[in-house]
């Protein structure tokens, strides 16, 4: 009997298996504790990273001051701005680039910053028409007109800036217009301007001239 129980436990049998276990127990600690420290590299090198960024990022950023006043200028609405306020802006080569044959069309004079020619309008209290001289003048900033040609006695002045929208007058609301299909609507802000051209090229010039001192350009 006390044979059988010493050969159970032998070297032979036993010893084999209890240091299998512990060689493969001291593998899977060297395999976690080789885990644990390249997750830590990692993580160490992300926070360099990323400190890295912010010392950059705050080395090149401006003040807070400037910053400030950055934001508080993003945030304004943009300035009135036109074609014809850029001061190298063309009105004849815009227009001859529109396909318009300004040499041709005589009731219209233009140059690179003025339009000039006759055209009727409707009065505003009194809704008569009367024959006037037009000036479009990109330099002056505005659309006057004139009793006569020599431009000696002015008799009313639409500033660029209060001109909202031209169109042509398809709905035919100019009350008695001398001729409906030539007329067209300058509108500001506190008045509908009623114009007929003496003809439908010069009314599509006209109209394209205006424009240029609009925002209209901008939104198509």
């Amino acid at each position: 009997m006390d044979g059988l129980l010493v050969d159970s436990f032998s070297p032979g049998r036993g010893i084999p298996n209890i240091a299998e276990m512990e060689r493969r127990l001291r593998e899977a600690r060297a395999e976690k504790e080789r885990l644990l420290k390249a997750r830590e590299t990692k993580r160490k090198a992300e926070e360099e990273a990323k400190q890295r960024e912010l010392e950059m990022s705050q080395q090149f950023s401006p003040e807070p001051e400037t910053s400030s006043l950055c934001s508080s200028v993003e945030a304004s609405p943009p300035p009135f701005r036109s074609l014809i306020s850029c001061e190298t802006f063309d009105l004849r080569a815009h227009l001859e680039a529109m396909g318009h044959n300004v040499e041709t069309c005589h009731p219209v004079s233009i140059t690179d910053r003025k339009c000039k020619g006759f055209l009727t309008k409707m009065g505003g209290k009194i809704k008569t028409w009367k024959k006037r001289w037009f000036v479009f003048d990109g330099e002056k900033k505005r659309l006057a007109y004139f009793a006569d040609k020599e431009e000696m006695k002015l008799k009313g002045v639409i500033y660029f800036q209060a001109i909202e929208e031209v169109y042509y007058d398809h709905l035919r609301c100019a009350s008695k217009s001398p001729h409906p299909k030539l007329t067209f609507c300058v509108k500001t802000y506190d008045r509908l301007f009623f114009m007929v051209a003496p003809t439908a090229e010069a009314m599509r010039i006209w109209m394209d001239v205006i424009v240029t001192a609009t925002d209209e350009h901008g939104r198509y």
